[in-house]
């Protein structure tokens, strides 16, 4: 799930520099640069889809500087590695399921109840509030019956 970037590869005249074209902005309006140095201090903070982008290059060993502005991105390699899959990091970027992951239960998605601290609702004789207390939380049907209650008072 999630949607592949569609990125394209292009070389520099410099070695050493690898630019990647993307299908969509990264950075907004915005320059972004990260150094390999500020990956502990900014980047563990940072929430940006560049500062993330960063995170996963600077995690494979062969990056040493990435400056992101809009959909370019420019990598600066560390001496002796070559762009080999860093096209993949760029694309996946988006990817937050892949085939052959395990996808979570439902169990795993949704929160414990916490047990409620206001006093049960009676359903009192009504057939209708007593079908309501099987499908509706019992702290949300106090907060209303109190919102009637202030309402009427």
């Amino acid at each position: 799930m999630g949607q592949p970037v569609v990125v394209v590869e292009k070389p520099s005249r410099r070695p050493g520099i690898v630019r990647f074209e993307a299908n969509r902005s990264l950075s907004g309006m915005g320059h972004e640069s990260f150094a390999h140095g500020d990956v502990s201090a900014h980047l563990s903070s940072s929430a940006t889809p560049s500062a993330e982008l960063a995170r996963r290059l600077f995690a494979t060993g062969r990056v040493a500087g990435v400056h992101v502005y809009q959909n370019m991105i420019t990598v600066d390699l560390e001496k002796g590695f070559d762009s080999a899959g860093l096209v993949d990091v760029v694309r996946d970027l988006y990817q937050y399921w892949k085939p052959g992951m395990e996808p979570p239960s439902f169990e795993d998605l949704v929160p414990a109840e916490e047990s409620s601290s206001a006093a049960p609702v009676d359903a009192g004789g009504d057939p209708k509030l007593a079908e309501a207390l099987k499908k509706v939380p019992a702290h949300l049907l106090e907060r209303s019956r109190a919102a009637r209650q202030r309402l009427k008072g």
